[in-house]
């Protein structure tokens, strides 16, 4: 495993901590200690993955996230959030987020975040049909890569996994643990809020009318399908 991660940590136990844990699991870890040096690094070393506490000397991690996301709409990003701040985790999923912890954390517990967003980042269709069509969206499953009328959109990975999910199973109602347990892992430990966000910011990107969607409908008392025309 060689991806790499940069943490953007300004507490150095924790960093350190954090850091011997992601090298033994095979990553190579990068380290920054406030967002402006995090962005910089970025921009030079195009890391696989963030790792970004909120809480930072000078621009706080909701602001780096803003601006990394816009540039690097592939990248994987988790944050880590002060404990019982719900609002941080919220905000943090509407910045772009695509997990969170919450500290203090079990550090091997972050390493199987790592992980699973590896995995999800990483997957691909190598068999048969890599193309989903459902007009007027496109999904290529071997490059990743999702359209809307001919013009690709910019998809976070747990975006795109979502997505991917819908247009595989048209007309089917998921559940919202259904959707945690396929898309972050039967192991996350967290609520379905995180879902939830996740489906609001791709409504956003998808919907012509994110308030009256057309593709994405909510069942009521259950979750999510997608709208089998």
């Amino acid at each position: 495993m060689d991806n790499k991660i940069l943490l953007i940590e300004d507490e150095e136990s924790i960093r350190q901590f954090v850091k011997i844990n992601l090298e033994r699991s095979g990553f190579e870890v990068l380290e920054a200690e406030t967002g402006e040096l995090g962005i910089e690094l970025t921009k030079k070393e195009k890391p696989d993955i963030l790792v970004l506490d909120i809480m930072l000397p000078g621009i706080d991690g909701f602001e780096v996230c803003r601006v990394l996301r816009e540039e690097f709409p592939t990248m994987g990003i988790i944050m880590l959030t002060a404990k019982s701040q719900d609002i941080d985790k919220i905000m943090g999923l509407e910045y772009g987020t695509d997990d969170y912890m919450t500290k203090p954390f079990n550090p091997m517990e972050l390493v199987l975040r790592v992980k699973s967003l590896v995995r999800r980042m990483q997957q691909k269709q190598t068999k048969g049909n890599t193309l989903l069509k459902f007009d007027p969206f496109q999904i290529d499953k071997y490059s990743r890569k999702f359209f809307k009328d001919g013009v690709e959109m910019d998809l976070t990975p747990t975006e795109y996994s979502i997505i991917k999910l819908f247009l595989e199973s048209p007309g089917k109602a998921f559940k919202r643990d259904e959707i945690l347990n396929i898309i972050w892992g039967e192991d996350f430990i967290g609520d379905s809020k995180i879902v939830d966000v996740n489906i609001r910011r791709l409504r956003s990107k998808i919907e012509d009318d994110p308030s009256n969607p057309s593709f994405i409908e909510t069942v009521w008392g259950l979750g999510y399908r997608w709208k089998n025309k």
